[in-house]
């Protein structure tokens, strides 16, 4: 277990609904199953962010592959490397249950709606977002009675366009009305605007209340890990932070 306090981003737009962004504090918290350190630890890790969100209630987190599939739960499962389900978006009306999602440069989004009492958590990396897990989130969170009108989604730290290059034959699977999130960088080479791009889904899905944290997991060595600076680094090192959300 890290001997560093919790580093904690929050969101102003979800205000008192217990939700926190977790990152790494100088590396002395991983909560990625096959990262550095043994399931145990990372499960231990894991559930004291839980606890700090919303003291006594149990980590729901899904085995995460780059889906637009959502799981809607109504019982925690046990937070192990292997057995939970495969989604990569969580939603819930069942208080005491924290939902987690794990990142390292894709957008971690979470969701409100406070007056229906449904919470949900997204992870979206380009993939994701691009087929659809942001608007199958809505949906879940809406069978299981929330409104779309009242739901607030807050981006947590996710890579920024200035550090993200993509080529062109990434750039050439989003139509042209996406163009906006595209500059122009080096010969046959993109800055892609991932966290503009998840808003611009949600804005175009429904939602009038959304907030980017505007947090750079590249750029903010001290606080997040990067997939892609590590990679940049040739760096063996694999880390996630742990976003969550609670019904109190």
């Amino acid at each position: 277990m890290a001997d560093l306090p919790l580093d904690i981003a929050r969101s102003r737009l979800l205000g008192d609904i217990p939700h926190g962004f977790v990152g790494h504090a100088d590396s002395g918290w991983q909560f990625g199953f096959g990262g550095e350190g043994s399931p145990p630890d990372i499960a231990a890790m894991r559930a004291c962010a839980a606890d700090e969100v919303l003291a006594g209630s149990v980590l729901v987190a899904p085995h995460q592959v780059h889906s637009p599939d959502v799981v809607t739960v109504t019982q925690a499962w046990e937070d192990a490397p292997t057995g939970r389900p495969v989604a990569d978006a969580v939603v819930t009306d069942r208080r005491g249950i924290s939902l987690g999602i794990v990142t390292a440069d894709c957008a971690p989004v979470l969701f409100a709606d406070g007056e229906a009492g449904v919470i949900g958590a997204a992870h979206a990396g380009w993939r994701g977002a691009h087929e659809g897990v942001l608007e199958n989130t809505l949906a879940a969170m809406e069978a299981l009675g929330a409104r779309r009108a009242q739901i607030a989604a807050a981006i947590g730290p996710t890579i920024a366009q200035a550090s993200y290059e993509v080529d062109d034959g990434f750039r050439a699977q989003f139509p042209a009305d996406d163009s906006r999130f595209f500059v122009e960088g080096r010969e046959g080479h993109w800055q892609f605007d991932l966290p503009a791009y998840v808003a611009a889904r949600l804005a175009r899905a429904g939602l009038s209340r959304i907030e980017d944290l505007g947090l750079d997991t590249y750029a903010n060595e001290s606080r997040y890990y990067s997939y892609r600076r590590a990679t940049h680094r040739a760096e063996p090192n694999y880390g996630r932070q742990l976003s969550l959300i609670a019904l109190a």
